[in-house]
């Protein structure tokens, strides 16, 4: 049994993995840790990573949040959706492992922040991620990638089972 990770660990972790499924994410890619100018408040925000929409016009925040013991709540998701409005990014991509309460899904429905279930134990070739209708599969023993969306299951570059 591997040792938890440190939420630095975490975030590497997420970006990689959000690298490799970008397209699924509507994304070009996905960049590591930054700053971003907020030009509503003249101030710099460091973003776990920043995810670059298609045709680079746009972009995500990325913010990884490691808490293993409650889901994220209506405060947090709202200084996030803050940060969006000051950087004038699109909308926000939240990974955590247990995903949002009750206010925060309303706060990250209204900002546009999806919401990205990652486990806390997460390697970049050991996962299971959930977004919208989507679970993504790592597997490092078998090196097959196994991603489910509405009953559909993708298996490996070529392969498809309904």
């Amino acid at each position: 049994m591997s040792e938890p990770q440190s939420w630095q660990s975490y975030e590497q972790v997420a970006v990689e993995i959000m690298n490799n499924i970008a397209t699924l994410l509507g994304l070009e890619g996905v960049e590591g840790k930054q700053s971003v100018y907020g030009s509503r408040s003249g101030t710099d925000w460091e973003i776990d990573g920043k995810g670059v929409k298609v045709g680079g016009e746009s972009f995500v925040i990325i913010e990884c949040r490691r808490y293993s013991t409650s889901k994220q709540k209506q405060e947090h998701v709202g200084a996030l959706a803050y940060r969006i409005i000051d950087t004038g990014a699109s909308g926000a991509i939240l990974v955590s492992p247990l995903g949002f309460q009750e206010g925060a899904k309303k706060v990250a429905a209204a900002e546009n922040i999806q919401e990205l279930i990652m486990g806390t134990d997460s390697t970049s070739d050991a996962y299971v991620v959930k977004f919208l209708n989507n679970v993504v599969i790592g597997c490092p023993t078998a090196r097959v990638k196994v991603t489910a969306h509405f009953g559909t299951v993708v298996v490996g570059p070529d392969k498809t089972m309904t």
